[in-house]
């Protein structure tokens, strides 16, 4: 393991070889502003190409900078990230079971709120109801935020929707496509899911002690890549717009808009963000089935209440009140 010191000079190195990007810095200069030897420079220079940075060198020029891997690091992750306290601690993995189950064990551990658990891929990702999560390494957004909200635990809820939102409005920034979300928490494209939310919680009676939000964004994941069983139902953000997206940029701009809109709900309460939910969701004034672990029920999604609650208006008018379910259109 490379100790804090050298992570710290490596770090350095990188931002002077980003600030002159594609311009030659002199390894007599690097070694002068970082104060470390020559040798050392080719040392951390070595680890930075190991890790996909593409640097060219030199004889009597130094090292240019031309190509920054699309990998999550903490430090391209924390580069212009400009956020007030998501993102604050990012702990990357290449591979993890489950980002939520590390993210379980941080927080259980202590650590604050806002901070990021992310992997390159994971080799047990989970969606709702226990169902598993396609998570093909560097092509998709595998993720968990822990929060610490001062909120009661049947407060909490509406972060589900919130997270939706602020998925949804960072993947229209960066790519133009415009997700659709479906009650509660997933989002489509053209009737496809490109990503899903999973919200865990851990409270006593009146106090929340931490909630983990696990995103998964299929990002550029192409066709031939996917199970044949998810071949009609899923999508990737590349095979939208047929062409590679930055998953470093989303990811960053995911957080600005996360915090954006917890500050927003920790402030003036979840309506202000239920009104973004309902001007994205896709389902609402149309005939649904909802199916819960017992039964099946089917009517209109008439509207979501000040909980996040769906309600369903039945056949015979009554009207159904739903904090969790799967559902589908009537007529899919």
């Amino acid at each position: 393991m490379m100790e804090i010191g050298e992570k710290l000079k490596k770090a350095q190195i990188l931002q002077l070889l980003k600030k002159d990007r594609n311009q030659f810095v002199s390894g007599e200069a690097i070694c002068r502003h970082i104060g470390v030897s020559r040798t050392a420079v080719w040392k951390h220079i070595r680890s930075l190409r190991e890790e996909g940075y593409i640097i060219d060198a030199a004889t009597h020029r130094g090292y240019s900078l031309t190509y920054i891997p699309d990998r999550l690091y903490p430090d391209e992750i924390a580069d212009g990230l400009n956020t007030e306290f998501m993102g604050g601690r990012v702990y990357y993995h290449q591979s993890l079971e489950s980002t939520n189950r590390e993210a379980r064990a941080l927080a259980s551990g202590g650590v604050p709120g806002g901070s990021l658990v992310v992997a390159e891929e994971q080799a047990g990702g989970r969606g709702r109801m226990g169902r598993g999560w396609f998570s093909p390494k560097g092509l998709g957004l595998w993720c968990s935020l822990i929060l610490r909200p001062e909120v009661q635990p049947n407060e909490a809820p509406p972060i589900t929707m919130l997270t939706a939102v602020a998925v949804a409005s960072a993947v229209e920034k960066v790519t133009g496509v415009a997700p659709g979300i479906k009650w509660p928490n997933d989002l489509l494209v053209g009737g496809k899911k490109i990503c899903g939310i999973l919200t865990e919680m851990v409270a006593e009676m009146e106090k929340v002690d931490y909630l983990v939000v696990g995103v998964g964004i299929n990002v550029n994941i192409p066709f031939e890549d996917f199970p044949e069983e998810l071949r009609e139902t899923a999508t990737s953000l590349c095979l939208e717009k047929n062409e590679l997206v930055s998953r470093l940029h989303l990811l960053k701009q995911f957080l600005r808009e996360f915090e954006f809109y917890y500050q927003k709900w920790i402030n003036e309460g979840f309506a202000p963000v239920l009104e973004e939910w309902k001007k994205r969701c896709i389902n609402l004034g149309c005939p649904v089935r909802i199916s819960t672990s017992r039964e099946v029920w089917e009517g209109l999604a008439e509207d979501v209440d000040s909980d996040g609650a769906l309600l369903l208006r039945m056949p015979g008018g009554s009207v159904q009140r739903f904090m969790a379910g799967e559902v589908s259109l009537r007529n899919s």
